[in-house]
């Protein structure tokens, strides 16, 4: 995931202020996840759990990211790839549905995992940390494809 991020910043960054603010977000969600899965350089100590401040600090910057996508940058996008022509729009349309179904995960690791309290077993926290991982990889995918078609067919 984060030699995608790297490609995209090399690729689109300094194209559009709007893509580099969502592409920052997108690094500090990346982070923030490796952060509580433990990958280096933050190993987890005895495989033991994140704490429920950085769990809760994760879902908050999950959100946001997930909120800038759909209500700023997605509607921005429709927009530019509808007067771009139909296969631009086509294409657009083919992915939001595509991308939602990340959100739905996401949305569903946020429900379980914000209001974590310090007592809670997280009983399946990796696994759906890693659902998750998985899903964001996919998103991140698709949202790519989305950037790539806008930077492509709509910069001068």
């Amino acid at each position: 995931m984060l030699t995608r991020l790297e490609k995209a910043q090399q690729k689109w960054g300094g194209s559009h202020s709007v893509i580099d603010k969502w592409l920052t977000e997108r690094q500090e969600l990346l982070v923030l996840f490796c952060r509580i899965a433990g990958f280096s350089p933050y190993e987890k100590k005895d495989h033991a759990l994140p704490d429920q401040l950085q769990i809760q600090n994760f879902c908050q910057i999950l959100m946001d990211y997930l909120s800038a996508g759909h209500f700023e940058i997605y509607d921005d996008i429709a927009k530019a790839c509808e007067e771009k022509g139909p296969e631009s729009q086509k294409l657009a349309n083919t992915l939001y549905p595509r991308i939602s179904e990340t959100t739905d995960v996401a949305l569903d690791f946020n429900d379980k995992y914000a209001e974590v309290d310090k007592d809670d077993l997280l009983d399946e926290f990796d696994k759906d940390l890693s659902i998750l991982g998985e899903a964001l990889e996919l998103r991140f995918e698709l949202e790519d494809e989305l950037i790539d078609n806008l930077y492509s067919n709509h910069t001068s």
